[in-house]
C-alpha cells in the first residue's frame, strides 16, 4: 500500500490529474483550489460525482458550485455543496464518522493490481456504491489487504476523473480469492484462500501502516403490508427497512427511503415488490395486498303489484311504492330511470306506467340499481313492478240545445224567457261541464251561440238572440260555471235550420213530437229555431238539437203567437219536475 512502486504511482497521478483539471480550467479562464482535509486519512474526495483520489489534498477546480463527496466504507458520507472562486482557496475539513457493526464470514477476497488510486464500487455507478480504492486491495502478503465479501457475483466498476478504468462481474465463493488485473482487461486469477472460512467478525474498516480490511456488508431488506385484504377505496399501510442499502425501490412507489412507511390505495390486487440495492448486493422483499373490487348492493320495491287509474287527464289511483337500496364497496350509485343517487336510502314514489292510449293497463317497468368503484367493479339490481288498472277517456259530456218561447226575452224584461224544461237541460249541461273539465286538461270553455227565427228585422233578431245567449250564460254561472268560461255569440236569422233539416231531426227524435208540430210544419220550423247552441271548445263539440217533445212547457215554447209575459213567468219560476228533467237528457 506504500511500496515505492504505489507512492511513485500517486505522484505520477496526481501530477497528470492536476495538470488535465489545470488545462480545463485554463481554458474556461480563470481556476480556483479547493483545499480539503479528511478524516479518516484514507476517505475518498468525489467532486461531481467523478473519483479524485484518496487522502486530504488540494483540487484546482473552474470557478462555481461544485457537489464534494467524501466516502469511506464503514463511516457515513458527507455531501456537500462548494462555492470555487478564481484566483481563491476554499478550505474545507471533512470528518467522516463511523457506522455498521461487524460483518460476518465466511468471506472471499477480491485483490486488484494495477490502477492504486482509482475508486472502487460495488454493484454500482454512484459515490454511495464506493468500498475503497485499489491501493487498499493490492496486496496480500507481509501485510494483508483486503477487500473481503459475502459469496457471490459483484458487478465491480473502477473508475476515476470521470473515466472507467474497467468494469464487470466478478464472481467470488467462500475461501476464494480473485484477482483481477486492471491493467490486463479485467484478467481474472482465483486461488483458494481457505482463511476466508474461518474468519470471525470484522469491523467495517481497520486500516493499519501498511494493511486495510474492509468486509462489506450485505444487504438485508423486510416489507410487511399491515392490512392485506382491503374493499376498493381502502388503503393499507407499507412498512419496510433495510440495513447496508444505498438504494431501495418498491413497486408503484418508485425510490423511496431506505427504512420507512407509506400509505397505499391499490385499486387491484397488487404485489408490492421492494428492491433492496448496496456494495454488497441486492435482496428482494414482496408483500401482497389482496383487493375486493366487485361491488354488493340490494334494491327492493316495498309493492311489486301497483293499482293504476287514469280518467282522462287525471290520475284518479296511483298507488305509491317505496324503494329501499343500499350498496357496499362502491363509489357511485344511480337508479334509474329516476336518476337517484346515493350509497342507501328510502325513496317512496309514484310510479307511472309508460301506456298513454285509452284500455287496460298490463306492463312491467323495471327501477335499475347500478353501482361501481373506482377498482372497475359493477353490479346491477333489477326492482320489477307490474301495473294493473286502465286508462279511460274523460267522461263524455252531451249537451242539448235550448229553445225559448216566441219574442222572449224581450228587451224590458232581459231575465225572463227561460222556461222550467230548459232550465232542466241547462243544469244537466252545467253538471256535466263541471264532471268533464275534472278529467279534461285541455281548459274546456263553453261557447253560447243565441239564434232566431225568420220573422222581424235582421238588427232586432240580432239583439234577440243576443238576449238569449246572455241569459243562457247567466243561467250556466249560477250554476257554478266560471263566467270567464264563457262566450256569448249572436247569430239572429243566419244560419238557420231548413224544414228539410228540423224534418230528419223530427224523425231521428226518441220522443216523437205530437200531432200539431206534425201538422203545423212551418210552426215547428220556427219552434227549432229560436234556441240557443252551446258549443265545447277547443273540441267544437255542439249541442244536439234536440227539441223537447215531452216536456209539460213544449207547446209553450212551440206556439208561433208571442205568450204573455204572466205564462213566461210562471213557467219559468216552476220547478224542474222529473218529466222536464228527462226531457233534459234528451240528447242522450
Amino acid at each position: 500500500m506504500f511500496s515505492v512502486r504505489s507512492n511513485i504511482f500517486v505522484l505520477a497521478s496526481f501530477v497528470i490529474f492536476s495538470l488535465a483539471t489545470l488545462s480545463a480550467a485554463t481554458d474556461s479562464g480563470e481556476t480556483g483550489k479547493l483545499k480539503i482535509h479528511v478524516t479518516p486519512k484514507q476517505a475518498y474526495v468525489f467532486v461531481d460525482g467523478s473519483a479524485i483520489r484518496d487522502g486530504s489534498q488540494t483540487i484546482k477546480l473552474v470557478p462555481g458550485s461544485h457537489q464534494v463527496s467524501v466516502h469511506n466504507y464503514g463511516y457515513t458520507p458527507v455531501t456537500q455543496s462548494v462555492e470555487i472562486e478564481s484566483r481563491k482557496t476554499t478550505d474545507l475539513n471533512v470528518d467522516l464518522q463511523k457506522s455498521g457493526d461487524k460483518v460476518s464470514g465466511p468471506f472471499g477476497d477480491i485483490e486488484f493490481k494495477g490502477q492504486p488510486r482509482a475508486a472502487v464500487l460495488l454493484n454500482g455507478k454512484t459515490p454511495d456504491y464506493f468500498v475503497g480504492h485499489v491501493d487498499e486491495f493490492d496486496w496480500n502478503w507481509i501485510w494483508h489487504q483486503r477487500l473481503l465479501v459475502k459469496p457471490g457475483t459483484y458487478d465491480v466498476n473502477v473508475t476515476r476523473e470521470g473515466k472507467s478504468i474497467w468494469s464487470g462481474p466478478v464472481t467470488v465463493k467462500a475461501g476464494q480469492q480473485v484477482t483481477v488485473y486492471l491493467d490486463h482487461d479485467g484478467k481474472m486469477k482465483t486461488k483458494s484462500w481457505q482463511q476466508g472460512e474461518n474468519m470471525g467478525p470484522q469491523p467495517r474498516f481497520h486500516a493499519g501502516i501498511a494493511s486495510a480490511t474492509v468486509p462489506i456488508a450485505p444487504v438485508s431488506a423486510a416489507l410487511t403490508a399491515q392490512s392485506t385484504v382491503l374493499n376498493c377505496g381502502q388503503s393499507a399501510r407499507l412498512n419496510w427497512n433495510s440495513a447496508n442499502a444505498v438504494a431501495v425501490t418498491i413497486t408503484d412507489l418508485g425510490n423511496v427511503p431506505t427504512s420507512g412507511d407509506r400509505s397505499v390505495t391499490p385499486k387491484k390486487t397488487t404485489t408490492y415488490q421492494l428492491v433492496a440495492k448496496g456494495p454488497g448486493g441486492d435482496v428482494t422483499q414482496a408483500a401482497t395486498v389482496d383487493v375486493n373490487s366487485q361491488p354488493a348492493a340490494t334494491l327492493t320495491a316495498s309493492e311489486g303489484e301497483v293499482h293504476f287509474h287514469k280518467i282522462g287527464d287525471k290520475i284518479v289511483q296511483d298507488d305509491p311504492v317505496t324503494l329501499n337500496w343500499s350498496a357496499s364497496n362502491a363509489d357511485k350509485v344511480t337508479i334509474t330511470p329516476l336518476g337517484i343517487e346515493g350509497m342507501s336510502g328510502s325513496q317512496t314514489i309514484k310510479p307511472v306506467p309508460t301506456q298513454t292510449a285509452t284500455g287496460q293497463v298490463n306492463e312491467f317497468v323495471n327501477y335499475t340499481l347500478s353501482a361501481s368503484n373506482a377498482c372497475g367493479g359493477t353490479v346491477t339490481k333489477t326492482a320489477a313492478l307490474h301495473f294493473v288498472g286502465s286508462i279511460d277517456p274523460a267522461p263524455a259530456i252531451v249537451l242539448a240545445s235550448v229553445f225559448y218561447p216566441s219574442n222572449y226575452p224581450q228587451a224590458g224584461h232581459p231575465k225572463v224567457g227561460l222556461l222550467g224544461s230548459e232550465k232542466a237541460a241547462l243544469i244537466d249541461a252545467s253538471n256535466r261541464f263541471k264532471t268533464h273539465e275534472q278529467y279534461d286538461s285541455d281548459n274546456a270553455t263553453l261557447m253560447v251561440l243565441g239564434h232566431a227565427d225568420v220573422r222581424g228585422p235582421e238588427r232586432y233578431n240580432l239583439q234577440l238572440s243576443q238576449r238569449r245567449a246572455e241569459l243562457v250564460k247567466q243561467y250556466l254561472v249560477s250554476q257554478g260555471i266560471p263566467a270567464d268560461k264563457i262566450q256569448t255569440r249572436a247569430q239572429g236569422k243566419d244560419q238557420e235550420l231548413s224544414r228539410s233539416e228540423v224534418t230528419k231531426l223530427q224523425n231521428q227524435d226518441r220522443q216523437k213530437p205530437d200531432k200539431w208540430m206534425v201538422h203545423n210544419a212551418k210552426a215547428t220550423w220556427m219552434a227549432y229555431n229560436r234556441r240557443v247552441d252551446i258549443i265545447l271548445e277547443p273540441q267544437g263539440q255542439t249541442s244536439k238539437e234536440t227539441y223537447p217533445n215531452a216536456a209539460s212547457d213544449a207547446r209553450l215554447l212551440w206556439q208561433r203567437a208571442e205568450p204573455s209575459l204572466h205564462k213566461i213567468e210562471s213557467a219559468s219560476q216552476a220547478p224542474a219536475t222529473a218529466q222536464s228533467l228527462q226531457a233534459a237528457v234528451r240528447g242522450d
